[in-house]
């Protein structure tokens, strides 16, 4: 039986989050959640133990996704925790913190969508 992979968008610009939730739901067919700061997706996640794949951008009010991914890996780290930004000099920074992957942005959706693919599979 395949498992149903849930994935999670934090990003505090509504037009990139709507676009890249409404992408993942038709592309890869799956269950995505979307929170707008990284204070409301830890929330969730530390009460939730029920996202697979996490996709945050760095740069947000509060707190940054550089302190969401090692607060996730700390306490899960098998969650897939996809990293991304405008600035490409997080990238260094988000793999020695734990991070799966990093999405430099302006990204393709196909890019995206076939990291998440990639994912998706490993995870079934």
């Amino acid at each position: 039986m395949i498992k149903n992979v849930k994935i999670a968008v934090v990003e505090d610009n509504t037009s990139i989050r709507d676009l890249i939730v409404d992408t993942l739901m038709f592309s890869v067919n799956r269950e995505v959640i979307s929170f707008q700061d990284a204070i409301s997706a830890w929330g969730y996640f530390d009460e939730n133990n029920n996202t697979d794949i996490i996709i945050s951008d760095v740069e947000m009010p509060g707190m940054n996704g550089l302190e969401l991914l090692t607060k996730v890996k700390t306490q899960y780290p098998k969650k897939i925790f996809i990293v991304m930004s405008g600035n490409p000099s997080y990238e260094k920074k988000a793999k020695k913190l734990g991070a799966d992957a990093f999405l430099a942005k302006p990204f393709a959706i196909e890019a995206l969508f076939s990291l998440v693919e990639l994912y998706v599979v490993a995870k079934n």
